[in-house]
């Protein structure tokens, strides 16, 4: 069963979790059905806290977007349903993370896409362990590589979830939008295939990144840190690193997944708590555009 708790707020253009019995009787069987759900969980974050609060921030800043989307000329019509946030226990990462391996694994069950909020980066790491990963592609956007083995002597931490999720042995891991990384995680990628476009690559040549992730075959997941933005657009993250993507840009790339097999996406380590605040608007955006697609 899951293990998740009532959230204050659900995320805008979402249906109640009660109505699980449409699911059998849906007109498209192969319309993907989303299912949100929120891990407000910070237990292993080293500069700024408050990742805790992403969900509902992120939550509360989906009610500024209207269903229209301009440059899709289509309105937000995808099936949507939020499950409320899983039960963290703080300070906890173990159990934490059972309780959220175990709840996508019920989502995924249920033919649903899941849809997590966060939350900081380890929580992608336990999402991911409930899908099957051998021909999985994990497109990764951030400004941190998050590859090294381990961070302040912890091994699971949200500077170490993409090197535990290439312990998991994904088809394909893409980095996007990096900018900041250790000698280590440096040696890591090149040794190990890890396809990487840093900041200027992206920005000197976004289209070859857009027809690159377009043309991916097979399921992916997407794991998107806000900090991937630039702190002028984003400064409420975990670890805000200068020199970083712009709005526009992100919007063009999640776009370019137009197509694509999208198996499940989070949004993580937005720390806000304030109503209006940049990061939550655009972090709730991002979330408005994947949808979008559908």
């Amino acid at each position: 069963m899951f293990f998740y708790t009532e959230s204050p707020l659900k995320f805008a253009f979402a249906r109640e979790a009660n109505d699980f019995n449409e699911l059998e009787s849906r007109d498209d069987p192969d319309k993907p059905v989303f299912g949100v759900v929120g891990v407000p969980f910070d237990g292993t974050t080293t500069y700024k806290p408050g990742a805790r609060y992403g969900p509902r921030s992120v939550r509360e800043a989906s009610y500024n977007f209207e269903r229209y989307n301009f440059i899709l000329n289509k309105n937000l019509d995808a099936t949507v349903y939020d499950l409320g946030d899983v039960e963290v226990t703080h300070g906890n990462f173990k159990k934490t993370s059972k309780n959220v391996e175990s709840t996508i694994s019920e989502i995924l069950d249920m033919n649903m896409v899941p849809l997590t909020i966060g939350g900081e980066h380890s929580i992608s790491y336990s999402v991911l362990k409930a899908f099957e990963t051998e021909d999985l592609t994990v497109i990764h956007f951030d400004a941190h590589c998050d590859l090294i083995d381990r961070y302040m002597d912890e091994k699971y931490s949200h500077a170490t979830v993409m090197r535990r999720i290439f312990d998991l042995n994904p088809k394909e891991i893409i980095q996007i939008g990096v900018r900041s990384a250790s000698e280590e995680e440096a040696i890591l990628a090149s040794e190990e295939g890890i396809k990487q476009f840093k900041t200027h690559d992206v920005k000197e040549n976004i289209s070859a990144v857009e027809d690159l992730m377009g043309s991916i075959e097979g399921p992916v997941y997407v794991s998107l840190d806000l900090d991937v933005l630039d702190p002028a657009y984003a400064p409420s993250v975990g670890t805000p690193a200068p020199c970083g993507l712009n709005p526009h840009e992100l919007e063009r790339l999640i776009f370019s997944l137009k197509g694509c097999e999208v198996v499940g996406f989070d949004l993580v380590e937005v720390s806000s708590t304030q109503m209006g605040d940049i990061t939550s608007i655009n972090g709730a955006k991002s979330i408005y555009d994947f949808l979008c697609l559908y």
